[in-house]
This record gives structure tokens, sequence and C-alpha cells, in this order.
């Protein structure tokens, strides 16, 4: 039989913790883990970002949480998503702790009942900064069965969990070799026969249209996409159907028609983020805050081992470095034109970019991976807790 109980119900205590004087610095970095909501994300806890004294934790309102809790941001970025802590900690105002009673539920199945039910928690969140408090997380109400069956459905998602962990770890294995066989590779400087010149000399740079050339009413929906800084993501364009203009404004803006090996740069916010024009993306146009580079003899240089070399933190430093303006720093042509860049023979390019693709291509097909196994353990969860309905 499945009772519908609240968590009060379920729970031995229900509490908020606290933070310690920041006046004090004696009050931190003691032996006390101290979680924030910023930490909780559907995770398991073994260590928290930072720890408090004895003397911070008995001047505060802080409390202890056992290990085998359930915590929930209260408030922020990551409102009404649960943790499981596997550690006895502290946390602050922000965080909920859910210490539950054995007798009735498992800890464990109360977390995935949860998460199953985050977006209708969230959606319960109120006022300016979308926050919950104590009152509204004590009557969230979840099916209860035997604990018999609940240890069932725990064993059952924490095979799912325990995979996805594995998939995340070796996605993030795999990011860090590619970043270092990256920078070995690109570290050209002091190579025998690598030539370095300035970028001007062997592309040419343009920015985007100006303001006066672009006007708000001018953007439409599914016509000609325009490449803008939000566009570029790990060196590629993911283009938003919603930023495009129509075919008569496209044709005004002709000279700012994108080409196959092209690389567009932000030249604001994010400097240094770039992508390569695919064949898929010929024809776009370069937005109002992108920049084009255009290689000037495409048969004596490899576009992709520009990009690379554009992706490397050397370029991102010397960009960052160069970029002019206040509290929006910006690049502009001149800036790009002296960026200084290795070029190694076609032979050794083409070399260095089989190497890295391979790790891409490795990479990609991890996050498919991870991405399958986050949906089917969504799919199970899902399933398994609304058959208790």
């Amino acid at each position: 039989m499945v009772k519908w109980m609240t968590i009060e119900e379920i729970s031995s205590n229900v509490f908020a913790g606290g933070t310690p004087s920041t006046k004090h610095e004696e009050y931190y970095d003691g032996d006390i883990p101290w979680i924030r909501s910023g930490e909780i994300d559907f995770n398991v806890i073994t260590s928290a970002e930072r720890n408090i004294t004895k003397l911070g934790y008995s001047n505060s309102s802080a409390k202890m949480i056992r290990k085998g809790s359930i915590v929930m941001a209260m408030t922020g970025a990551t409102v009404g998503k649960t943790a499981v802590v596997e550690i006895d900690t502290s946390a602050n105002q922000s965080v909920c702790a859910i210490e539950i009673n054995e007798s009735l539920a498992h800890y464990k199945y109360v977390y995935y009942c949860l998460a199953q039910d985050y977006y209708k928690i969230k959606a319960s969140a109120q006022g300016a900064l979308t926050s919950l408090n104590l009152a509204m997380i004590k009557r969230i109400v979840i099916p209860i069965p035997s604990l018999q069956e609940q240890m069932r459905i725990v064993r059952i998602l924490d095979l799912f969990t325990a995979s996805l962990a594995n998939s995340s770890l070796q996605l993030i294995e795999r990011r860090k070799q590619f970043e270092y066989y990256r920078n070995l590779l690109l570290d050209l400087s002091n190579k025998e026969g690598v030539e370095i010149k300035l970028l001007s000399e062997i592309a040419s740079t343009k920015v985007g249209p100006f303001g006066s050339l672009l006007h708000k009413k001018d953007y439409i929906n599914g016509g000609v996409p325009l490449v803008n800084p939000v566009h570029m993501n790990d060196g590629k364009v993911k283009p938003d159907s919603s930023f495009s203009v129509n075919v008569d404004m496209a044709n005004k803006l002709a000279n700012y028609r994108l080409q196959k090996d092209d690389i567009v740069f932000a030249r604001r916010g994010e400097i240094g983020r770039c992508a390569i024009i695919t064949e898929n993306e010929e024809n776009f146009l370069c937005g109002t805050g992108s920049l084009i580079v255009r290689f000037k003899e495409k048969e004596k240089l490899n576009s992709k081992f520009m990009l690379y070399i554009f992706l490397s933190p050397f370029c991102r430093r010397y960009l960052e470095k160069s970029a002019i303006g206040g509290s929006m720093l910006n690049i502009n042509c001149d800036i790009v034109g002296k960026m200084q860049v290795p070029l190694p023979s076609l032979s050794e390019q083409q070399r260095i970019v089989d190497i890295l693709d391979t790790f891409e291509k490795s990479i990609v097909n991890l996050e498919a991976q991870l991405n399958e196994r986050q949906q089917q353990y969504e799919y199970y969860r899902e399933h398994l807790i609304n058959l208790l309905k």
C-alpha cells in the first residue's frame, strides 16, 4: 500500500543552516564542512568547497547535518535542486537540511522523488529572489510505499547514477587530455622551422555591421542567420533562428556574408570566443558583435589548425591583455591583426589537426553517451515513481 506523506511527516528534522560572521577570519577554514546552495546540483556531496571552525560554528546559527540526509537549495540559481550528503556537514542559511526518519523512508528514495518533482518545486518558489522557505518544503508530498519497495527503486536508480558518474568522469578526463595535448602541440614559438607571422600578413579582418546598418525591426525568425558571440561554442557555430534577417536585408549586408573556412571572433563580451565556418554556415552573416578573419591564401594553411591556435590559451591571453574599453571590453581589427601566430609546414599543421580532431570526436561521443544515459535515468526514475501515484 502506498501512502502520501509530507516531508515533515517522514523526517526527524527539517531545518536551515547558518553563516558565521565574515568579519571574523578565525571562523573560517577550519575542520567543519560548510556547504552553500550553489554546491547543490542533483549530486552526492562528499566534501564542501569551504569549511568553518568550531569557533565559527558555535558563534552562528549553523547546525550539523547528519550523514545520509538530503539538502535542498532554498534560493539562488539552484533553488529547488537537491543533493545527498554522505558526510556530517553544516550549511549556510540558503540550504534546507532534511533528516529522514529511517523507520518510514530511505533517504535516497526521498532524494529521487524530490529530484523527479524539481520543476514543480522550483515553480512554487516565491518573491523577488525566487525563494523557498522551510514551511513550503515541509508541505511537499511524495508517495511512500513499503521500505522494501523503496529499496528496490533505490537499487535500480543507483545503477543508473553510478553509470552517469562514471561517464562524467571519463568525459572530464578526456577533456583534460585534449587540453594537455592541444597546449603541448601548439606551443610552437621556439620550434625549429616554424615561422611566426602577424595575423594581418596572412589574413584580412572585418568587423560586423554597425548598429546604424541593422536595427531591432530588421530581425526576423527563420531568415538568414547572423552569427554573434552567443552563437559560438567550442569552435562551432550554433545559430539561433530568431537572430536572422530577411533576404532583402541580407542582400544589403552582402559584404558581411561568411564563407567556408572564415573564422568569426567575438569582438566584445567574452573576448577570444571564436568559431570556424563550414559549408553548412556559408552565406550566414557576421553579426554586429563579431569580427571576420578571412585567410588570403587558403591553400597555404589549414584553417582548422588556425582555429585550434585561436582557441589556445596563448591567443586568449593576448586578446584579453590587448582588449580596450571600460566596463565592456572589446577587440578590433588592429588588435587581432597584431596577433602573432606560428606557421609550421602544411603537413605538420595537418598532423596536429588529425590528433586534436581525434580527441574532439572522442569527446563528442562521450557527451552523446552521457546524454543518452541521463535520458535513460530520467525515464526510469519517472516510470518507477509514477507507478506509485
